[in-house]
C-alpha cells in the first residue's frame, strides 16, 4: 500500500513535533531523487526559518527531515549546514569525464583462470613467465595481451569476481589428528586410594635459560602428596622420575590424571602406564577442576616453599633428595590438609554442598588409615603399622623445623653467586 502525504500543510513547529511523535513507528521512502531531495530539503529550511530557530526547535527540524528524507543523519547534517553556508544544494558527485580503458578483458580473465587451473596455481612470476612463454614461444595469439601481465596485476586479477566466477576452489576443513592417548575426564577414584593427578611446576627463566622443574603428583581421596624435581620435562629426565615417583606412594596406583601438556599426553608415558595397568585421564576443556587439586597443591606447597626465583637445572638432583629425605614425609605425616565433607544444599534441592569443616582436618597418613579396610589398599610390603611408626618418629613442629633448616642449606647453595 503506497500513502502519499501532502508535507507542505506542515508550516508550524508544533506540527513538526506531532508529525515525528504520530509515525515514530513508520518508515518513509522519498519517491524523489537526490535533486528532488535537495530541493525539498532547502524549501523545508526556509519554511521554518531554520537559521532564526533555537536550538531545541532544529533538533525536530532535523530529524524532520532525516525521517521524511531517508538520509542519514550526518548526510541531513551536511545539506544543512551547506544551507546555513549560502550554498545552492546540488549533487557534487557524478561519474568521471574520462574513465581508465580496461585493458584485460574478460576472456583473459578467463585464460588466466584455465592457465592457473591447468598448472595448480603457480606463484605470480611463474605465471606470467608461462603467459609470455605461450605468447613469444608459442605464438599463441590469444595470450597476446596477458604476455605483458605484470605480477602485481596478476594477483589483482586473481582476486577480481571474474576469476573466482571461473575457478572456486573449495577446500574441505582437514580434521585435526585425534589424540588417543588418555581419555577425556575426570578421574572417578570412588572412594579409593591411588588416582593421583599430576602437573608440572617450572622454576623460572634467566636470560633465557630455563631453570629445573618440580613434579607435583596427588592422591585424589587422601591427598597423598609425592614431590620431585628433574632438569628437563623431556623423555631422557621426565620418565625415570615418573616411575620413581609412583612407586613412592604407599598404595597401587589405579589411575594417573594429568593435564593437555605434551610432557604427559605422549606415547612413552602412555606405554608406561599400561605396563602398570594404570588408568590414563586427562583434562577436559572449559573444566578447570579435572585438574584443580594438583593446581592447588602447586600454589600452596610448592610455590610457597621454593617461590618463583630462578633455579639452574644443574641443581635438580640437590632439590630431588630434599623432596625425597624432607618434603615428602613432612607433607603425608605432619602437614594436616582439609577435607569436604558433603551435605544437601538447602538453598538448591537435589544438590550437594561441599563444606570443610575444622573438625575434618587432617593429615594424609590419617585420612588414609579413617578409609574402611585401609591395609587393603596398600602395596604387599606396606603395612599401616609401618607408616604410622615413620610418623611418630618427629613431631609435626620438629618435621616441620628440620624441613625448613634442610631448604635453607639447600637455597644457599643453590642460589649462591658466583662472581
Amino acid at each position: 500500500m503506497v500513502i502519499d502525504m501532502n508535507e507542505s500543510q506542515v508550516r508550524t513547529l508544533v506540527q513538526v513535533r506531532e508529525v515525528l511523535a504520530g509515525t515514530a513507528a513508520l518508515e518513509f521512502h522519498c519517491a524523489h531523487d537526490d535533486a528532488g531531495r535537495y530541493v525539498w530539503i532547502s524549501t523545508v529550511l526556509n519554511r521554518f526559518g531554520y537559521r532564526q530557530l533555537r536550538r531545541a526547535d532544529r533538533g525536530a527540524v532535523l530529524v524532520y527531515l532525516q525521517r521524511l528524507s531517508g538520509y542519514s543523519r550526518s548526510q541531513v547534517t551536511r545539506l544543512v549546514r551547506r544551507w546555513c553556508d549560502g550554498t545552492t544544494l546540488v549533487k557534487r558527485y557524478r561519474a568521471p569525464a574520462h574513465a581508465f580503458a580496461r585493458k584485460y578483458t574478460t576472456a583473459d580473465v578467463a585464460l588466466l583462470a584455465d592457465v592457473d587451473r591447468a598448472m595448480d596455481t603457480l606463484s605470480g612470476p611463474a605465471t606470467a613467465c608461462v603467459l609470455r612463454r605461450q605468447f613469444t614461444r608459442y605464438g599463441d595469439t590469444h595470450y597476446c595481451r596477458l604476455a605483458s601481465l605484470s605480477v602485481g596485476h596478476l594477483y589483482n586479477l586473481r582476486r577480481s569476481a571474474g576469476y573466482r566466477a571461473a575457478r572456486v576452489l573449495l577446500t574441505k576443513t582437514r580434521p585435526a589428528n585425534a589424540v588417543t592417548i588418555g581419555v577425556r575426564r575426570a578421574p572417578t577414584p570412588d572412594g579409593r586410594p591411588g588416582f593421583i593427578r599430576i602437573d608440572s611446576v617450572h622454576q623460572g627463566d634467566l636470560d633465557g635459560t630455563k631453570g629445573l622443574y618440580h613434579i607435583n603428583a596427588v592422591d585424589c581421596v587422601t591427598q597423598w602428596e609425592v614431590v620431585a624435581s628433574v632438569q628437563t620435562i623431556s623423555e631422557a629426565h621426565l620418565l625415570p622420575v615418573i616411575a620413581q615417583m609412583l612407586d613412592t606412594f604407599p598404595f597401587a596406583i589405579l589411575g594417573f590424571h594429568a593435564d593437555n601438556g605434551s610432557e604427559y599426553v605422549n606415547h612413552q608415558v602412555a606405554k608406561l602406564l599400561g605396563k602398570l595397568n594404570v588408568e590414563f585421564t586427562r583434562s577436559r576443556p572449559r573444566r578447570s577442576n579435572d585438574n584443580g587439586l594438583a593446581e592447588t597443591k602447586n600454589g600452596g606447597v610448592v610455590r610457597k616453599l621454593f617461590g618463583y626465583e630462578h633455579i639452574p637445572q644443574h641443581h635438580a638432583t640437590a632439590f630431588n633428595t630434599f623432596c625425597h629425605d624432607f618434603l615428602n614425609p613432612y607433607l603425608n605425616f605432619h602437614r594436616p590438609c582439609l577435607f569436604a565433607s558433603d551435605k544437601p544444599d538447602p538453598k538448591k534441592p537435589g544438590r550437594i554442598k561441599r563444606i570443610y569443616r575444622p573438625k575434618d582436618a587432617m593429615t594424609p597418613l590419617d585420612k588414609l588409615a579413617s578409609l574402611p579396610n585401609a591395609q587393603a589398599f596398600l602395596r604387599d610390603h606396606i603395612t599401616l603399622e609401618h607408616l604410622q611408626q615413620r610418623a611418630q618418629q618427629q613431631t609435626d613442629v620438629q618435621a616441620a623445623q628440620a624441613l625448613q633448616l634442610a631448604r635453607a642449606k639447600l637455597f644457599k647453595t643453590a642460589l649462591k653467586r658466583t662472581g
